[in-house]
């Protein structure tokens, strides 16, 4: 008579469900996945594999990009909107808003890569520190593993086999402990320059805006009118894109980004007004 036919024993993994199927001699062979034809029952076999993970990667260069607009939006408007209560000429608005944009790219940029320097700084300190501990007390590091896993819900008896993996591999141990106790991820050692690069052009790009209309228009009056119905149409545009990039209401961070900068053009612009009547 035939053996008895064992169920497979599922297991499900994020994206992929892999099944233990027994062999007829009750031990499963160490398959690729695929089965074949001589008798022999498959190890492990994979779920769909139609299936596609997509995950936003450009968090850093997205923050970066938000961070540059919305002040390169923000402040050159307000200096430029001061100007023009203070009745200054276009010319005089448009010249101290592109030194503005200037000084404020440099600063914004300059600030971006010590930022991201400073992070990887304190990633390598934090690294030596971690090493230094993992050879001077390696149980207690190895104990701490399994505290990490057990937070997961795996008992002693399944985590075991990965703490003795992790010994065995220096290097795998070190990033793992930098990963999931202190909770850091490797930086990029290109993460400094391409940040300040990217801050201060978004800075550029944004603080444009608000100046394009003293560059073809001479009367302050008309050119300021102009500069706020271009820049709040812009920053309608950029809370809605900056919306649907981090995951908030596209429609109320277009709202509240166009507040915040109609605010602060808004008090410029009422604060040389006051200036000028005394």
């Amino acid at each position: 008579s035939s053996p008895r036919s064992l169920p497979p024993v599922c297991l499900s993994r994020l994206s992929a469900q892999f099944c233990l199927l027994p062999s007829r001699a009750g031990a499963a062979a160490a398959m690729d996945g695929h089965g074949h034809g001589d008798g022999r029952q498959p190890m492990l076999e994979k779920g769909p594999p139609s299936h596609r993970e997509r995950h936003f990667t450009a968090g850093e260069v997205v923050r970066d990009v938000i961070m540059g607009v919305s002040d390169g939006l923000t402040v050159p408007f307000a200096l430029a909107a001061g100007l023009s209560g203070a009745s200054a000429p276009s010319s005089l608005v448009l010249t101290a808003g592109l030194a503005e944009v200037a000084a404020g790219a440099i600063s914004m940029g300059l600030g971006g890569y010590l930022a991201a320097q400073s992070e990887a700084d304190h990633y390598k300190r934090e690294m030596k520190r971690e090493q230094d501990e993992i050879i001077a007390v390696p149980d207690t590091e190895a104990a701490e593993i399994g505290d990490i896993m057990a937070e997961y819900g795996l008992e002693p008896h399944e985590y075991g086999p990965v703490v003795e993996g992790l010994r065995r591999n220096p290097q795998a141990w070190l990033e793992f402990m930098m990963r999931f106790e202190l909770g850091l991820e490797k930086p990029d050692p290109r993460r400094a320059l391409q940040s300040a690069l990217t801050i201060a052009l978004s800075y550029i790009i944004g603080g444009l805006v608000p100046l394009l209309p003293y560059m073809f228009i001479s009367t302050v009056q008309d050119a300021m009118l102009t500069s706020v119905g271009v820049t709040l149409l812009a920053l309608l545009f950029f809370g809605y894109i900056k919306g649907r990039f981090t995951g908030n209401r596209p429609f109320l961070s277009a709202v509240q980004t166009t507040i915040i900068g109609a605010v602060a053009s808004a008090a410029a612009y009422g604060m040389a007004k006051a200036v000028q009547a005394r």
